[in-house]
C-alpha cells in the first residue's frame, strides 16, 4: 500500500499497521492508519453509493480534517506554487454534480466495462473536487473499489500504488484533460498503467508458482477461498499432518508469499503474491 506524498518509508508503514512505535509526522502516521482501515472496508461498501463514498472519505481523513466525510462548503482550487492551475466548480454545485455522477454510473454499469467506467469516475471526481481534502486519495481508492467488486485481483493491485509509480505523468495528463475539456487522454493513461500492472502481477505469479510445490499451491488456493482457514482444516483438506502444514506455511512466509494478521485463533491469512 503506497500513499502519495506520505513521508513514511514502507518499513515504517508496516510498523504502523502492525501497531508498533514509529517516529514520524503525526499526520503521516494517521494517514497510514486511515488508509489501512479504508482498504479493509473495500468489500463492505457499494461502489455505486455516494453515501458509502462519503463514509470512506471520512475514514481516509479521520482526525486529519474537521469536515471529514462531508462535502466542502467553500471554493477550492489547485495551485502549482503561487500559480492557480485549476478552479473546482462552486461548492453549491457539488451535491448535484456528485448525484449526477453516481446516477450515471448506476445507469451504465451493466453496459460499460468497469475499467473504463472506473477511469471516467476517477477523472470526473477529481474535476468536481467534492471534499476539502483527500480528493486524490479518495478517487484512487474508489476506482479500486469499483474494480475489486468486478474482479477480486484488483484488491491486491490498488490504484494508489500504480499512481505512485507514475506520479508525474498522472498529474500531467489530468492538467491536459482539464484544459482540453474531455477525459479521453486520462482514460487511456489509466488503462495503460492498469494493463502494465496486471502483466507484472501475472509474470510475478508465474515466477512464484514455478518455485512452489503442489502442496503449497493447494494451501494458497484454500486460503483464497477462506482467509480464516485454520491449520487443522488445511491438513484435513489436503491430507497431510498439521506438522506438514506448518512446514509449508513457514516456507510460504519466508518467501513473503503469505502473512498472518491478527491472533492465532481470530486472525486471517493474507496472500501477498
Amino acid at each position: 500500500m503506497a500513499i502519495e506524498n506520505n513521508q513514511l518509508s514502507l518499513f515504517q508503514v508496516e510498523n504502523v499497521i502492525n501497531g508498533k512505535m514509529v517516529l514520524g509526522e503525526q499526520k503521516d502516521i494517521q494517514e497510514v492508519k486511515n488508509a489501512y482501515k479504508a482498504y479493509e472496508e473495500i468489500d463492505r461498501v457499494n461502489p455505486y453509493s455516494v453515501e458509502d463514498l462519503k463514509k470512506i472519505q471520512g475514514t481516509l481523513t479521520f482526525l486529519i480534517e474537521d469536515d471529514s466525510g462531508k462535502f466542502r462548503n467553500h471554493g477550492e482550487a489547485v495551485y502549482d506554487g503561487d500559480v492557480q492551475i485549476f478552479m473546482a466548480p462552486p461548492h453549491s454545485m457539488v451535491p448535484t454534480l456528485m448525484d449526477n455522477l453516481f446516477n450515471w454510473m448506476n445507469e451504465v454499469k451493466k453496459d460499460v466495462n468497469p475499467l473504463i467506467l472506473s477511469s471516467i469516475f476517477h477523472y470526473e471526481f477529481l474535476f468536481i473536487h467534492p471534499f476539502s481534502d483527500g480528493n486524490g486519495r479518495t478517487a484512487r481508492l474508489w476506482q479500486t473499489v469499483i474494480l475489486s467488486h468486478w474482479e477480486k485481483a484488483f484488491k491486491f493491485l490498488p490504484i494508489e500504488s500504480m499512481i505512485k509509480k507514475n506520479q508525474d505523468d498522472y498529474y500531467k495528463v489530468i492538467d491536459y484533460c482539464n484544459k482540453a475539456g474531455n477525459s479521453t487522454e486520462f482514460i487511456e493513461f489509466m488503462l495503460k498503467i492498469i494493463d502494465k500492472a496486471v502483466d507484472d502481477m501475472i509474470e510475478s505469479q508465474k515466477t512464484t508458482q514455478e518455485n512452489l510445490t503442489d502442496t503449497q499451491m493447494k494451501i494458497l488456493e484454500l486460503m483464497k477461498e477462506n482467509q480464516y482457514i485454520t491449520r487443522n482444516e488445511l491438513a484435513e483438506k489436503i491430507g497431510i499432518t498439521p506438522d506438514g502444514i506448518k512446514y509449508n506455511l513457514d516456507i510460504l512466509r519466508k518467501k513473503e508469499i503469505i502473512k498472518r494478521e491478527g491472533s492465532t485463533k481470530k486472525g486471517c491469512w493474507k496472500i501477498l503474491k
